[in-house]
């Protein structure tokens, strides 16, 4: 390990992911997110329909999460993240998306493009899309009615079934060799929270990614989400969540990594209960579950991030003194 600046990637996309990046920088400047480039709704799939690239949304919401925590920083993460209300096409677009497909229609490599938005803005670390070329994800899932098909991420976030299979298209990808690099070099890889289906397990679809992840020395942590609670003994559902419990979050990645193992998996304390069941069923495949104070007062299906930073603190002292 790094001395007491650890060299962390964080995988993801989306709400979860910023979350994650806003918590990590309070304790490294040495960061990396690598994020899914699949979202096909709103102001990405609009741009990604026209100009044939990356969608930008999780991207620029990654850049925002990891601006200077100066007056220039914050204002430009502000203007990054602001959306034009109109009546007219520019409707809903985000700044900072509309910034990215400019550099990426003029030509520019998009790695060059996103550490050029990234100087403008002083980020602290660097943020690298997940594959070589923009992705499509498409799921299978079964309910009362029988089986069916999701195709977009947005598709797949939103159903409701029960999950049989999941793939990106084209299939198979190829990694960033920057993404590769870094996995390579880190001390500290987390994966979550985060869409399980839409922006988690895709991480896993990319062969090269998923054999980093797996073949990597360090330290690895997942983080589940707050929307699997078990409450009562039946779980408490909302949109791809439906019917799941943590365990099966847990069983479902494994099913598409299994030789990833993941040395601490972190869950809010709302999640254990009914006789710390996530504790047991670690204890047959390894894992010390870390449990924490971790839901947002103010919005509670998503993480605070000082909660999450002063965890991460924590394990990171421990892990030094270790």
């Amino acid at each position: 390990m790094s001395g007491e600046n650890p060299r962390v990637v964080a995988l993801g996309g989306g709400h979860g992911l910023a979350a994650t990046l806003s918590a990590l920088r309070g304790i490294t400047s040495e960061i990396t997110a690598i994020v899914t480039v699949a979202d096909n709704g709103g102001s990405s799939g609009r741009l990604r329909q026209e100009f044939s690239i990356y969608p930008p949304g999780d991207l620029r919401m990654a850049l925002a999460a990891l601006c200077a925590d100066d007056e220039w920083g914050r204002s430009w993460a502000q203007i990054m993240q602001y959306r034009f209300r109109s009546a007219g096409e520019l409707n809903g677009h985000a700044v900072g998306n509309l910034l990215l497909a400019a550099l990426w229609n003029k030509g520019e490599d998009p790695v060059a493009g996103l550490d050029r938005v990234g100087s403008l803005l002083k980020v602290i670390g660097r943020v690298l899309p997940m594959s070589s070329e923009p992705l499509d994800i498409e799921a299978t899932f079964t309910n009362s009615t029988g089986r069916f098909i999701a195709k977009g991420q947005v598709q797949v976030a939103t159903a409701k079934g029960r999950l049989e299979s999941l793939c990106l298209l084209p299939e198979n990808p190829a990694a960033r060799s920057e993404s590769l690099d870094a996995i390579s070099q880190s001390d500290w890889l987390v994966m979550g929270p985060g869409s399980w289906f839409s922006s988690v397990l895709p991480h896993l679809l990319v062969p090269a990614q998923r054999d980093a992840l797996i073949t990597s020395k360090a330290k690895k942590f997942l983080i589940l989400n707050l929307d699997s609670n078990i409450a009562n003994g039946s779980a408490i559902t909302a949109g791809e969540y439906a019917g799941y419990t943590p365990i099966e979050h847990i069983q479902i990645l494994r099913e598409y990594a299994p030789g990833l193992n993941f040395d601490y998996i972190i869950a809010d304390e709302s999640l254990v209960g009914q006789g710390n069941e996530i504790e047991k069923y670690l204890s047959s495949t390894g894992g010390e579950l870390v449990v924490a104070d971790l839901r947002d007062d103010s919005a509670l299906i998503h993480h605070d991030s000082r909660k999450l930073t002063s965890l991460f603190t924590h394990m990171a002292r421990e892990l030094l003194v270790g």
